[in-house]
């Protein structure tokens, strides 16, 4: 959608359409705080300061990047691969209108986008990644691996040329985020008590906060991919509201199945599955098959977590299955579904166009392929220079008072720690 809308400038911008966009970009910039709660109530006590952290921090790590370099390697002119330099250091990207929004409001929506996506690699190695090689990974991920993927689907590269659908971001946000996920779980080995003793939730109403606001900013997150203040907004927002609903309806009815209890921490987590399932299809797709994608997308990621349970990969709070696999069966789905009569650019396989499905996988199977060996070559980069993971005198303690010398529920042991054994936080 974004490459349309790029092709297709208007020359005025529209004041409407410029107050939905400011609105819809401070939407999403609350996505990354409520991440924070969703991930930080899911981790044990004496590391929700620090998995807080490692969503808060790439603000700073990430944003600043973007707008020096980022932006430009995403949505410069460039080739079929890699944008060019001539936006870097925010060259050329002023006040003038881009569409019908001023074109430095584009790179800032576009800013809260890369931001989330970074952090949401964090749930899968919180309680065991030292802060500093983490806080250089999410740097680096961001224009190693999420910027020229960007501008393959969105920034007039070959898969957006080749007709690839991803209205806001199944492909580039979660499939990226989700693969480099298990990668990093893979690469860093599971947290020590892994598989010997639960490593329980210590705070639901925490998480169920986080996917309250998670779903709130959302509707800047798809809504706002209209990049205007139109019929195509209206549509996005409302398949935000139905698919989750749906979701979370399915995912309670198979816990209530499969063991008779239906979790908090279940709802929460299929609210964020069907949020990531329609976020590919949203401008796309007709209202009642954003029910329809929401029911359906529960399925893979809802097994995938059963699965994962059973097996020695440590993808603490399951980032593949809900991003990872929740963005592979919503991109799939959306060559499904999507249909010319809702604004897709493109029929779907329901509509006479089997070919959309096989663009879709080909898009799917790229951002695989690509975010895997990125992913898996910066973090054997880093690890050259400085050990990934804490050890397990670290993990013993928790990383908020070894990474921080603070600690999220204070009972003073954390203080006399630091103040002992300062060299070894």
């Amino acid at each position: 959608m974004l490459s349309l809308w790029l092709a297709q400038e208007t020359p005025a911008m529209q004041p409407g359409d410029v107050a939905w966009m400011l609105i819809a970009t401070g939407l999403v910039v609350l996505m990354t705080p409520a991440l924070g709660f969703f991930y930080g109530g899911l981790v044990r006590s004496k590391n929700s300061l620090n998995t807080m952290m490692m969503s808060y921090v790439s603000f700073g790590a990430v944003g600043v990047l973007w707008f020096l370099l980022g932006y430009s390697l995403a949505f410069g002119t460039g080739n079929s691969w890699l944008g060019g330099l001539e936006l870097s250091l925010l060259q050329k990207v002023g006040l003038g209108a881009k569409g019908a929004i001023p074109h430095l409001l584009f790179a800032a929506y576009q800013a809260t986008f890369v931001i989330i996506t970074a952090a949401l690699i964090s749930g899968a190695v919180v309680e065991r990644m030292r802060f500093g090689p983490y806080l250089a990974f999410i740097a680096l991920w961001s224009l190693v691996v999420y910027g020229p993927l960007a501008h393959w689907v969105w920034g007039g590269g070959w898969l957006g040329s080749m007709g690839a659908l991803d209205f806001a971001g199944g492909t580039v946000v979660h499939i990226n985020a989700g693969l480099a996920a298990v990668v990093a779980a893979l690469t860093l080995g599971p947290r020590k008590e892994y598989g010997r003793q639960a490593l329980l939730p210590h705070n639901v109403p925490m998480v169920l906060l986080g996917a309250a606001l998670l779903w709130f900013g959302w509707f800047g997150f798809n809504g706002g991919s209209a990049l205007a203040a139109n019929s195509t907004a209206v549509l996005a927002f409302v398949n935000t509201l139905l698919a989750p609903c749906a979701a979370m309806l399915v995912w309670v009815l198979l816990d209530l199945f499969r063991t008779k209890r239906a979790t908090a921490v279940g709802a929460a987590t299929a609210i964020v599955v069907g949020l990531v399932g329609i976020t590919p299809a949203a401008g796309f797709i007709s209202p009642l098959n954003a029910l329809l994608l929401g029911a359906l997308v529960v399925f893979p990621s809802y097994y995938g977590i059963l699965w994962r349970s059973r097996t020695r990969l440590d993808d603490s709070l399951d980032v593949f299955a809900g991003h990872g696999l929740g963005g592979v069966t919503g991109a799939l789905l959306t060559g499904i579904f999507c249909q010319k009569a809702w604004g897709s650019p493109a029929d779907g396989l329901l509509f006479g166009n089997p070919g959309q499905l096989g663009i879709q996988l080909l898009a799917v199977v790229a951002a695989l392929v690509w975010s895997a060996v990125g992913t898996f070559a910066l973090l054997k980069l880093i690890a050259l220079f400085t050990p990934l993971r804490a050890d397990q005198r670290m993990e013993g303690h928790g990383l908020d008072v070894t990474q921080h010398g603070e600690e999220a529920y204070s009972s003073g042991e954390g203080a006399i720690l630091v103040l002992t054994r300062g060299s070894a936080a």
